[in-house]
């Protein structure tokens, strides 16, 4: 089953090495005679290119090699579970895997790539760059020929969102406009089934602008506003970066007398450990009268959901550890002299509190939640059809 899963997603990967043609033989020979041959060909190249990654992990062609990951969030629950799909991945194809955590101290993260740069890796996976920065950061490695697979950090040159991909670099991405979508459209879901007029009322978690997946999740959000559907009470926001729940909880607590009950109709979490802050305000204060609705999941959130039902309604979530197994697969390819694409966004999935109970854990979201563990590519094909936690392990 896992040499299958293997071949499929090694196969999908080169999709666009397939398209634009090969440097190998068959780009030095006549073209094919019929679409059918070039089908052939084209299915003879995604078949070599499948049977590298396999190989790779089974006889260690890839083994020895360094590779860092580092990531630019709080060291919570959904971090370790991206650092595991890195790091277990990692395993498999025979590398040492070092994993550094920032805390979301962009003056650290950028201090510690540098020194990752300085030293003997040959790849390198970064989470959660600032836009500021990214491109500057990562030139260096690119520049000294390291590999770099990236997740929510746009390495785009003069910091412009519309501006330049650093050469070389796959970007990996939820797709957070999707988990906004499913996020909010649940929420509003809800409204109407109790009757609700627009707008809602909404409390408003939110950082940024300046960090990619929330101002991406913010469009949709936007969006509804001027639509007329959502009207927003009060923004919450962090100051301290490195301690986001405790200081989300202090904000929540001081503001939530001016809203008496039945005064707001939700509120969003654009990020669920800003969330888990407000969850802990909202319980210190005897408050089950607002519901909330959010975006990301862990453990320590599913747990949070079953305690808290009247509250934690729902959350739109892509798997964290699948996004760290994805991230290594697509080094691994870079690793190997295989194209990969510029850009990579990972399939969401909205789970309900009610679909959950006090046993579940993140491995069992794949025998709940329809599409949980699928990966698709930026054009939207399967990148693999059961990969899933127990199949990962």
């Amino acid at each position: 089953m896992k040499k299958r899963l293997a071949m499929v997603l090694a196969a999908a990967m080169v999709l666009s090495m397939t398209a634009c043609g090969s440097s190998g033989t068959a780009a030095t020979t006549a073209a094919p005679a019929s679409t059918e041959a070039k089908t052939v060909a084209a299915k003879n190249d995604q078949t070599t290119a499948a049977e590298k990654v396999e190989n790779a992990q089974s006889t260690g062609s890839l083994a020895g090699k360094k590779i860092a990951v580092v990531r630019n969030l709080a060291a919570g629950d959904h971090t370790q579970q991206f650092l595991d799909g890195c790091v277990s991945e990692g395993k498999k194809f025979g590398w040492t895997v070092d994993t550094f955590v920032t805390d979301g101290d962009d003056a650290k993260a950028q201090e510690t790539i540098a020194q990752v740069i300085a030293k003997d890796y040959q790849g390198i996976i970064v989470s959660h760059g600032q836009l500021s920065y990214s491109y500057d950061m990562l030139k260096p490695a690119r520049d000294k020929g390291m590999e770099v697979v990236t997740f929510d950090t746009m390495p785009f040159k003069g910091g412009d969102a519309s501006g330049e991909l650093l050469a070389g670099v796959t970007s990996t991405a939820q797709n957070d406009q999707a988990l906004a979508e499913l996020s909010l459209g649940y929420m509003m879901k809800e409204f109407e089934a109790k009757g609700g007029k627009y707008p809602m009322k909404v409390l408003k978690t939110f950082m940024g602008p300046g960090i990619p997946p929330l101002d991406r999740r913010n469009e949709i959000y936007t969006k509804l506003e001027a639509e007329g559907k959502i009207q927003t009470l009060e923004v919450i926001a962090p100051s301290d970066s490195a301690n986001a729940r405790g200081d989300m909880t202090n904000k929540t607590a001081a503001i939530l007398p001016k809203y008496p009950e039945g005064s707001v109709d939700a509120i969003w979490g654009c990020y669920d450990e800003l969330a888990k802050g407000v969850l802990q305000a909202l319980n210190d204060a005897g408050r089950t009268d607002i519901p909330m609705y959010t975006i990301d999941v862990s453990n320590d959130d599913i747990q949070l959901m079953v305690k808290n039902p009247d509250v934690w309604k729902s959350t739109a979530a892509v798997d964290p550890k699948l996004i760290g197994i994805v991230d290594a697969r697509l080094l691994a390819l870079k690793l190997m002299g295989e194209e990969t694409p510029d850009y990579f966004n990972l399939n969401a999935c909205n789970i309900e509190t009610t679909q959950l109970n006090d046993q579940t854990t993140m491995n069992d979201l794949g025998s709940i939640i329809d599409g949980w563990g699928d990966a698709e590519d930026p054009k939207g094909a399967l990148y693999t059809d059961t990969i899933k936690n127990n199949y990962v392990n």
